[in-house]
């Protein structure tokens, strides 16, 4: 019973996360959109029927019954069909139709209103009529939301609770040494015993140095281990707070050959690579070390590498996701996973008593990080209905009116991006057909951390 409320307080934490981290996006747009004296009607959390709403001023503000998303909506998000071309209707195409309601929608057309849905004398508050850099900022508002709450729920992770780092301490002795590519899980009176265990490390010890040379870690003791088979060397060690001295002698064994994850390198027919070092048997304790604030920006750094080549390589994952959902082969847990995904991995950290609190905590933050990184990301993509279609379209109109006054031609006007309304719909059609797809894929083959 308390596992499973402990599973359902993790997706809980992680909704609300999802839900703070939306609407603080919706408030990036909506503050410079305020400031520049754009109309905005409304201030909405998530979709579908109104649950609750309140109107402060102009706007009004409120919640919906479905919360995976949020918007704000501002007069003149699309500017008017230009002098001289006719309105459609429904009688000049589906797609002209969309656009010319994309518009009436844009304007917020009513005869109690007015023809722009603006009071007489406010009718410069629409946001197409903004300078091109002023809409830029609007539309980057939300997801710089979004990436300085990376940066706050990473901050929390490495400096508050700190990140799991091997050291020096011994965390495991093995009793005997087995060949690298052997799958025995316990010690036979043929296998020869590990020279740690015989000579009488224990797990708890510290190496403090190897031959006088200071150890803090593998990365310190490790190529003096595997350069020195057959070669007594001295270890300084800590145990029980007393000052110990052992002497103990790799020796040369074939040990698997690792990349910098630290996984065994494979050959073309799924072998595993190894080489001759020296190996004495033993397996570093690791525990969480706080880091300095200044490696934050690193961090969030190498995740947004991460995360922005997920988002470039997407079809492939797509078909990967679609392989492993409908194959039965188990999920990538790099791959593609959705918000069911994600709740369900918080449930699983929350609900894993092994776990310490503190690590449970950690990981739940971590989560919420990755997941407003991603939203950062991923509204920079230079299409509608997304931020960075927006702000491509305000780049593409600054161009063309430079290139016009260095020309000396008329002002070509606001960009159109109306006109796009017919490819805006085909991209929501797939991001939305996707999404029930992850959700899917989220509920019948899930990932598991465990």
């Amino acid at each position: 019973m308390e596992s499973a409320l402990l599973y359902v307080l993790g997706v809980v934490i992680i909704v609300v996360g999802l839900v703070i981290s939306i609407g603080l996006h919706e408030v990036g747009h909506l503050i410079p959109a305020k400031r520049f004296g754009v109309r905005v009607g409304q201030y909405m959390i998530g979709f579908g029927p109104t649950v609750f709403s309140k109107k402060v001023g102009e706007t009004q503000y409120g919640f919906k019954a479905i919360p995976l998303g949020g918007y704000i909506s501002m007069a003149g998000m699309f500017p008017p069909a230009r002098a001289g071309e006719k309105p459609r209707t429904a009688s000049t195409g589906f797609f002209d139709t969309l656009v010319q309601d994309a518009r009436d929608a844009s304007l917020e057309t009513s005869k109690e209103a007015g023809i722009e849905g603006i009071p007489a004398g406010q009718r410069d508050r629409l946001f197409y009529k903004l300078p091109w850099w002023k809409r830029i900022i609007i539309m980057l508002g939300g997801p710089f939301m979004n990436l300085i709450l990376a940066f706050v729920f990473f901050g929390i992770v490495l400096v508050g609770f700190g990140l799991p780092q091997s050291t020096s301490t011994v965390g495991t002795v093995y009793q005997c040494v087995v060949a690298a590519t052997s799958t025995q899980t316990e010690c036979t009176a043929a296998d020869p015993a590990s020279p740690a265990a015989a000579a009488g490390l224990v797990p708890g010890d510290r190496i403090v140095s190897i031959n006088g040379t200071p150890v803090s870690g593998p990365a310190d003791a490790s190529p003096i281990i595997a350069s020195a088979a057959g070669t007594p060397l001295t270890f300084a060690i800590v145990r029980g707070g007393k000052d110990l001295t052992l002497t103990i002698t790799p020796l040369l064994t074939d040990r698997p050959v690792v990349d910098a994850d630290n996984k065994p390198v494979t050959d073309a027919d799924g072998v595993i690579v190894t080489h001759k070092v020296g190996f004495i048997g033993i397996g570093y304790a690791v525990q969480n070390v706080q880091r300095p604030v200044t490696e934050v920006p690193g961090f969030v750094l190498d995740s947004a590498r991460r995360i922005g080549y997920s988002i470039i390589t997407l079809p492939g994952r797509v078909v990967e996701l679609a392989q492993s959902t409908f194959g039965g082969t188990p999920r990538d847990p790099n791959g593609i996973i959705g918000v069911v995904g994600i709740g369900r991995l918080a449930g699983e950290i929350t609900s894993l008593d092994t776990l310490p609190v503190a690590d449970r905590a950690s990981s739940l933050i971590g989560l919420l990080g990755s997941l407003n990184l991603a939203l950062f990301l991923f509204n920079l993509v230079p299409l509608l209905p997304l931020d960075g279609g927006h702000v491509a379209g305000a780049l593409w109109e600054a161009i063309r009116r430079r290139f016009a006054k260095w020309f000396k031609r008329p002002d070509p006007g606001p960009v159109d991006v109306a006109k796009l309304i017919p490819l805006t719909m085909a991209i929501s059609s797939v991001l939305l057909v996707l999404t029930v797809f992850v959700v899917f894929a989220d509920i019948v083959n899930p990932v598991s951390l465990f």
